[in-house]
């Protein structure tokens, strides 16, 4: 870098003493009283002896340049061989590349062995930047070193087993799930407390899954698969679990473990951010729902985005239930209520609730939406 530098510092000085000489012989030549046009003006040996020798250095310079700024790239090129490996065999998500540093630190470790401790921060920061999927690896995950192998069934157990979780003190705060339960127990570490969350009704904006069924076999429209986008650590498919509803659930470890809790209770859980395309076939589909992490806080742009990619994996007759969205009340009346009305689906039901001590006029939606047949 320093040789580069330099180069370019001689490539500079010469191209103004360059200008000086020109200057100089300019300068004396106008100053000269004219001759007749037959006699050309004399130019000093000893200036063109001095611009040969600076063109010459110039040229130097060049032919040499191009080389060294190669060689520089090349000596820091500290590319890891398996994301070079992998770029072979796999697109890689443009978003991965503007995270070169986060994605070199991912791909940089020891092929056949242990992955690195770091891995998931590593991996969550670059899913919640847009590098996703992430490239493969060929390392060995890291597991608990003493993890209890009585698994419940009943998707609502007493507790969830501590000793099945890498806890990092980088990641989590906390150490152990009575400690997350202490810390904020609506965080849903608690399954005791979760299991009366959506049997019960309290105001409008509930729809309490008794509820939900009822509406459905009504409409001669079955439930049968679903998908919870954002469902924290999993209730709702715990829920529908006992219904002989099958839902997998769509989350991310943002300061604690989500996704170890969903597995913990026999739920299928999917590590993937909600800017990221859904991983379903198209129209297979009974039922999606959108939880509190969608709502006003995402650009309006990517929520179409999202709301057209659930329409994309719902069959026709299927419902899309948005569970209390959160946002301004003129937002919901000049966004968000035309932008859902897009999809052309079916109110089915349409409630808005005011937020407790709202000081900007913020609301709530609940809306269960039936999507129609093919147009």
């Amino acid at each position: 870098m320093g040789f580069t530098m330099g180069l370019n510092l001689l490539l500079l000085l010469a191209m103004v003493a360059t200008n000086i000489l020109s200057l100089y012989h300019l300068s004396s030549t106008l100053q000269t009283p004219k001759k007749p046009p037959t006699t050309a003006p004399l130019v000093p040996d000893h200036l063109i002896q001095q611009l040969h020798t600076i063109r010459a250095t110039i040229n130097q310079l060049t032919r040499l340049q191009p080389t060294t700024t190669s060689t520089t790239t090349t000596t820091k090129s500290t590319t890891p061989p398996d994301l070079l490996l992998h770029s072979r065999l796999s697109p890689i998500a443009s978003s991965c590349h503007n995270h070169a540093d986060l994605l070199h630190k991912y791909m940089t470790y020891t092929p056949y062995s242990l992955c690195p401790p770091d891995s998931d921060s590593i991996a969550e920061s670059l899913i919640l930047r847009g590098c996703h999927p992430l490239p493969r690896r060929r390392c060995f995950s890291r597991t608990p070193p003493k993890p209890t192998s009585s698994l419940p069934h009943n998707p609502f157990p007493s507790s969830l087993p501590d000793q099945n979780v890498l806890w990092s003190s980088k990641n989590y705060s906390c150490s152990s799930f009575s400690c997350l339960i202490r810390s904020n127990p609506k965080l849903g570490f608690d399954p005791s407390r979760e299991i009366q969350r959506f049997t019960s009704y309290t105001n409008e904006l509930d729809l309490p899954i008794p509820q939900l069924l009822q509406i459905a076999n009504s409409a001669n429209s079955a439930l049968r698969l679903g998908l919870d986008i954002g469902g924290g650590t999993g209730t709702f498919a715990a829920t529908m679990k006992l219904h002989n509803v099958t839902v997998v659930t769509t989350t991310m470890n943002l300061g604690a473990p989500y996704n170890e809790a969903v597995a913990l209770r026999g739920l299928v859980p999917l590590h993937v951010p909600l800017q990221q395309r859904l991983p379903v076939f198209d129209g297979v589909l009974d039922l999606v729902r959108c939880g509190h992490a969608v709502n006003r806080w995402i650009p309006a742009a990517a929520l179409e985005f999202l709301l057209f990619d659930a329409d994309r994996v719902l069959r026709s007759g299927g419902y899309l239930w948005l569970d209390h969205f959160f946002s301004k009340s003129v937002d919901l009346d000049k966004v968000y209520g035309p932008l859902i009305g897009k999809l052309g689906y079916k109110k089915v039901k349409w409630a808005t609730g005011s937020k407790a001590d709202s000081k900007y006029g913020e609301v709530y939606l609940t809306a269960l939406l039936q999507k129609p047949g093919s147009k």
